[in-house]
């Protein structure tokens, strides 16, 4: 079984049997480099056996700062994952890098699945930007993830002026209990630009729900990234 590769579609984020979705950034400094990278993650890949049966799909984004590289993957665990990076992981990296020596790679976060908004039925808006929120605590808490996403669908569920270009949320919880990870859907970069210009702190309207998420205890940090889909591949 093969690599197949699709450009500039994306992944199913709710399909069944994900377990385990791992995600990564690089930095490679340039629209260009950006672009080589890219190319030499599809060689290597195409070039070799898909892994295993256990990875269901893996994407590649292009950061829209024009340096960074998004990498979503989604495993059935995360045993098969360390199983991956034991046997097979080496040799590509390895042929990435000798195609655009350089890259940074800082950080891998190990998530979970585990709450979804998505677009009703009809809507056929296809994406042109993913969004990531990345949200950091101070220390290590499953219950707190939890509340802080069961905070956003509140605020979600109860803006009277939600910006119409969102698509969709995809919520997700760091296996080590320190970190939220939201990729969010949306019709355009701009729109999302526009969003967060709108009154309010963020992309929710000024009310005591969001207010809420903006101040929620225990919350260190985090950052929002825009990425175009570049890169999908799955086994053939």
């Amino acid at each position: 079984m093969t690599a197949q590769a699709a450009f500039n579609t994306l992944p199913d984020l709710t399909r069944s049997g994900a377990g385990t979705v791992m995600s990564s950034t690089w930095s490679v400094g340039t629209p260009e480099r950006q672009r080589a990278a890219v190319d030499a993650i599809a060689e290597a890949w195409r070039s070799r056996p898909w892994p295993s049966g256990d990875l269901l799909s893996y994407t590649v984004y292009t950061g829209n700062d024009g340096d960074t590289l998004l990498h979503y993957s989604q495993w059935t665990s995360a045993a098969a994952h360390a199983e991956f990076a034991r046997l097979h992981r080496d040799d590509r990296v390895a042929d990435i890098d000798a195609a655009v020596p350089g890259i940074k790679r800082l950080g891998l976060g190990e998530y979970e699945p585990y709450r979804s908004i998505t677009a009703p039925p009809g809507d056929t808006r296809v994406p042109g930007t993913v969004v990531i929120v990345d949200v950091e605590f101070d220390g290590p808490d499953p219950a707190r993830q939890r509340a802080w996403i069961e905070a956003v669908f509140e605020a979600l569920d109860t803006d009277p002026h939600p910006h119409p270009g969102g698509i969709s949320g995809h919520f997700h919880v760091s296996t080590d209990g320190t970190r939220v990870l939201n990729y969010a859907e949306w019709e355009s970069e701009q729109a999302h630009i526009e969003a967060l210009a709108a009154p309010g702190d963020g992309v929710g309207s000024v009310t005591p729900q969001w207010q809420r998420v903006h101040n929620f205890p225990g919350v260190t940090g985090g950052g929002v990234n825009r990425y175009t889909p570049t890169l999908r591949l799955t086994p053939a």
